[in-house]
């Protein structure tokens, strides 16, 4: 039964029927209509500026990452050198003890305690008595 415009008491009609072989067809048919040329401005905007926001902070990112990298390297030259320097400093100790046996094995003698050698301070060229600078002791200085 056929659903009348809300009133179900009303007998419904018969379809007549022309040719039994063809039936009416009714097909829908929308159209996207084109939008405005400012609102695809607006959209076009929009994407722009989401884009340019979303490169710059993860250029901000890449900036952040690189800056860790090279703390990281650092800190491994850092740790590297003290290795480094705590083995050169083992090696200075160990020559420094050594050096007063290598100097007598070369034919080297200590000097004693009581002898003090004095060298007199000589200036290296002859200057004029205009021009002379006097000598200035360098525990002066």
């Amino acid at each position: 039964m056929a659903y009348t415009r809300g009133n179900l008491a009303v007998k419904p009609k018969p379809n007549e029927r022309v040719s039994p072989g063809y039936r009416e067809q009714t097909k829908v048919v929308t159209r996207r209509t084109s939008l405005p040329i400012r609102e695809k401005l607006l959209y076009l905007v929009t994407v722009i500026s989401f884009v340019a926001i979303a490169s710059l902070i993860i250029w901000r990112y890449a900036h952040i990452y690189d800056l860790n990298k090279q703390s990281q390297r650092m800190a491994d030259m850092i740790t590297s050198n003290k290795v480094k320097i705590s083995q050169l400093e083992v090696q200075r100790q160990t020559l420094k003890e050594s050096v007063v046996d290598i100097a007598i094995k070369s034919g080297y003698v200590l000097p004693e305690e009581a002898s003090i050698i004095h060298v007199p301070r000589v200036s290296s060229s002859m200057e004029s008595s205009e021009t002379k600078v006097p000598d200035v002791d360098t525990a002066e200085k």
